[in-house]
């Protein structure tokens, strides 16, 4: 139970106990006998120091600061057990004032100087307002879903006044964009193209915007998006490559017809790294030319490409597909209509 014991309207409670402890405080502290010079509101940052000012003059016998229920000053002496709390040094008759140092939210509320003139008793309101810096306090963690999943991210924030929340995407190519505002962000069967990071953006103006990030990765099956074929005459090295988009990385595996080929086995090499992978040949031979297939492979599907492996003589279109082989016995007009066919 509070000073005020049973009083409901802390208002009157708090003016009427302030004014009755004015005369218990002694003579010779001075307050202004007009009006008081005193803000009606007061607003600071958490962290920062609040000043209350009460304009003061000799014919003022007794002054006291309160806050609510809680009497923090009568005249010089302290009553407030909080340190935070100080009694200005003010110059001479002119100002009675005190600081709070690390201003909290606690200590938003009304505040009152009270003082005595000639008898009759008067107090000045002034409203502490504190204002807190938009900060994080709950969201998202890491996810990794399947393409076509749905997706819900949640970032949630405080501040006074009111922290306004935007999401931001950096997707995997470097690009970014605004996406929405709101604690809560929705993706809708979402794709491949929209994996990535995606930054909650808190901010209420007070200072730099609290900013945390959410990793969203997409598994899809793997997409071939290059398949080289070469022409390399007989004793050259000749490379085939293969390269795939997915996640997890794919796995790779290397087919001639219905034969699997092996790393190191027949004088070949197979090099795989990230989303690349090489068929090598260190010494060609005829019985390497033909068709062979790259496969590409992890847990949410497979696909595959043909690639051909040519003589330096076969004819080739912008992939590298041989479109004649190695030796052809045409007739020599055809052999022509080809040739300028090719250009």
């Amino acid at each position: 139970m509070g000073i005020c014991g049973y009083w409901t309207v802390s208002g009157k409670c708090l003016v009427v106990l302030g004014l009755k402890l004015l005369f218990l405080v002694p003579a010779g502290v001075p307050a202004k006998s007009g009006d008081s010079i005193l803000k009606d509101n007061i607003t600071v940052r958490q962290g920062d120091s609040a000043v209350l000012k009460c304009s003061v003059d000799s014919k003022v016998s007794r002054v006291a600061w309160l806050n609510r229920t809680t009497i923090l000053f009568t005249g010089n002496e302290k009553w407030s057990p909080d340190p935070r709390v100080i009694l200005m040094e003010n110059t001479a008759v002119t100002e009675y004032s005190i600081k709070i140092q690390d201003v909290d939210v606690h200590d938003e509320g009304p505040y009152v100087c009270a003082i005595i003139t000639n008898k009759k008793p008067k107090s000045i309101k002034v409203h502490l307002v504190v204002q807190v810096p938009a900060r994080i306090t709950n969201i998202s963690k890491d996810i990794a879903v399947n393409e076509g999943s749905d997706v819900n991210l949640m970032c949630f924030a405080v501040g006074r006044p009111e922290a306004n929340i935007m999401w931001r995407h950096h997707s995997p190519r470097g690009t970014h964009k605004f996406v929405t505002e709101g604690e809560h962000l929705e993706l809708t069967a979402i794709t491949k193209e929209q994996s990535g990071s995606y930054e909650c953006i808190a901010s209420n103006d007070i200072s730099s915007p609290d900013i945390r990030t959410v990793q969203v990765t997409v598994n899809y099956p793997p997409l071939i998006s290059k398949a080289r074929g070469t022409g390399t005459a007989v004793g050259q090295k000749g490379i085939l490559q293969c390269e795939a988009s997915a996640v997890p990385h794919a796995n790779f595996e290397w087919y001639k017809e219905d034969r699997r080929l092996f790393n190191g086995v027949n004088g070949i090499k197979i090099e795989s790294q990230g989303k690349q992978s090489m068929l090598i040949f260190f010494n060609v031979s005829e019985e390497d030319y033909g068709n062979y297939t790259c496969v590409a492979r992890n847990i949410m599907g497979i696909t595959n490409a043909s690639i051909i492996l040519y003589g330096p003589g076969a004819m080739h279109d912008v992939n590298g597909a041989a479109v004649l082989p190695q030796f052809c016995f045409c007739p020599p007009l055809m052999v022509t209509l080809l040739y300028l066919l090719k250009f």
